[in-house]
């Protein structure tokens, strides 16, 4: 049985569209975390954060990515799975966790509205906060830092292919 792999990184840093890709290309399934989260609850991930707060939708988004126990899939939940210590124990123990990193700049121009996409973000926190907040815990649970820096998602992609391919 091969290993799953779980995409951490920032929102917009490409964990589902090069998660996707990567799938396809190496044969596997592809689980995204916040979709799965909208599919058992019935609401969309804003909806989630405004009834139940930022805690709240933390728990929800750890317990759920605990539930996860498949097999030959790349998994990308959202970018603040990194709050949840037990969900992201869990997720590296079932998989090979790879941080997708991308530079703020990158960051800023990709992202759009951070209130619609259902991006967890603190009171009083800026873009640039969160992204400092983040990036020190992608780094501590990644098994794997894949720097996206003037690569095309095609680029990333064959990237992690190769490493994967080497691996096996």
């Amino acid at each position: 049985m091969m290993r799953n792999i779980t995409m951490i990184g920032m929102p917009s840093s490409g964990k589902s569209m090069i998660g996707v890709l990567l799938a396809k290309r190496l044969g596997m399934s592809f689980l995204d975390l916040d979709i799965l989260i909208q599919e058992r609850s019935g609401r969309l991930l804003r909806e989630l954060i405004a009834e139940r707060g930022q805690e709240g939708f933390l728990k929800l988004e750890g317990d759920t990515a605990c539930t996860l126990h498949p097999e030959n899939t790349i998994i990308a939940p959202g970018g603040s799975i990194c709050y949840e210590d037990w969900a992201m124990a869990h997720l590296r123990s079932i998989s090979r966790v790879i941080y997708l990193d991308i530079s703020y700049e990158e960051l800023e121009k990709r992202v759009g509205d951070l209130k619609s996409r259902g991006v967890v973000l603190p009171e009083g926190y800026t873009l640039r906060d969160l992204y400092e907040e983040r990036r020190k815990l992608y780094e501590r649970y990644a098994d794997l830092r894949i720097p996206e820096e003037g690569l095309s998602a095609d680029q990333v992609v064959e990237q992690l292919y190769d490493i994967v391919k080497r691996k096996r």
